[in-house]
């Protein structure tokens, strides 16, 4: 399989599995969502968790890649803030934890430039 068809396939599976971690983990990632949100973060673990595992199907499909993809970029931008307060509430931590969580910040750029790239891909083979 060549790679063009094989990355809307990892960016699906990557989505996957963060989806089911949101769901067999839901504690930490309830600790990153920002309080002014309404609702409980519980609430917005599990939507998110959700979403992902939607975008990951829709990535899957030929037919609906392209809207999936361009809905992934912008799940990876919605979801910045989210590792924006990640960041900080990690600041004081050990310093393998705190490079992790500052280690996110930038690699939003290239999820949602992949995401961009499969959405582009996918136009070309409509």
């Amino acid at each position: 399989m060549p790679r063009s068809e094989r990355s809307p396939l990892l960016l699906a599976g990557l989505l996957a599995t963060a989806g089911v971690a949101h769901f067999a983990a839901p504690r930490q990632f309830d600790a990153t969502v920002p309080s002014a949100l309404p609702g409980t973060p519980r609430t917005w673990t599990y939507a998110s968790g959700v979403a992902e595992l939607a975008l990951a199907a829709g990535l899957a499909v030929p037919r609906t890649r392209k809207a999936a993809a361009l809905a992934t970029a912008a799940f990876f931008v919605g979801v910045f803030p989210a590792n924006v307060k990640m960041a900080a509430d990690w600041r004081h931590r050990p310093t393998p934890q705190k490079a992790a969580a500052f280690g996110r910040l930038p690699l939003q750029i290239p999820l949602v430039l992949w995401a961009r790239g499969v959405a582009k891909n996918a136009e070309g083979r409509a």
